[in-house]
């Protein structure tokens, strides 16, 4: 039978897709795990990853670039920190999409974290990729975010520091694609992270935040400190749908 590949990538969703996925596939099929290592992302993702190999009763394989050694690297030789107008990040091309489409293999079942919140971006995904198959587990198992943060919390497994510090995404630390919001609370964590976005936006002369109130993208150094707070923690809950989940993880 041909490959399973779960793309995991440190995240609570795809932690619990790739785990369901296991469950379901693992008796036909070679169920490979890859995780694309930005090189980028909180400390606490090594303990995670780690933690989630010990669940998953299997090792996890790190894909790389060897273009580029991290985020800050993409962005300052291609002189980009977005592309396009919906804010497309060049970095998520080079560190993630391409070297997991490196390591794909014809014929692939590729293992999505989308969660049930997702069902259209599954879809718009399934429309531009026609030719290749698309496994999502959570949106089969009506599983939400919540669910998985849920689910992961009874199985004993730390959430990775992001969540703990109000972030929605386990996402590298300095995401252009992130908003006011999500800015501030990296200025108010990781200042110099912030700092070095805010430098490195004027030296390639390039705004990166959407400002809803005039259409236009601002500065990080102009950004008020008080606009667009996040939460300070995650929502932690957990459905029936989490149970029967977790049944079929058990069986």
């Amino acid at each position: 039978m041909g490959r399973v590949v779960c793309r995991f990538s440190c995240g609570a969703a795809s932690a619990v897709a790739t785990k369901l996925a296991l469950a379901k596939y693992s008796a036909e099929h070679d169920v490979v795990i890859h995780y694309s290592d930005t090189r980028s992302e909180h400390p606490d993702n090594e303990r995670f990853l780690r933690e989630c190999e010990a669940w998953f009763g299997r090792p996890v394989e790190r894909l790389s670039s060897e273009r580029y050694h991290d985020v800050w690297d993409v962005w300052t030789k291609r002189r980009m920190l977005i592309s396009g107008a919906r804010g497309f990040a060049p970095c998520t091309d080079e560190l993630k999409r391409m070297t997991a489409e490196m390591a794909q293999r014809p014929g692939d079942i590729i293992v999505m974290g989308y969660t049930a919140e997702e069902e259209k971006r599954l879809a718009r995904v399934r429309q531009r990729n026609p030719v290749e198959t698309f496994s999502a587990p959570l949106i089969e198992a009506r599983l939400t975010k919540a669910d998985c943060l849920g689910i992961l919390s009874r199985a004993g497994i730390a959430l990775p520091a992001m969540y703990a510090l109000g972030f929605k995404n386990n996402n590298c630390l300095g995401c252009p694609r992130g908003g006011m919001g999500y800015w501030n609370n990296i200025r108010r964590h990781f200042p110099e992270v912030f700092d070095r976005m805010a430098k490195l936006e004027r030296e390639i002369g390039m705004a990166i935040i959407p400002d809803g109130k005039s259409g236009k993208r601002i500065f990080l150094d102009e950004l008020d400190p008080a606009r667009g707070e996040m939460a300070s923690e995650p929502d932690i809950e957990c459905s029936i749908m989490c149970e029967l989940a977790e049944q079929d993880m058990a069986a």
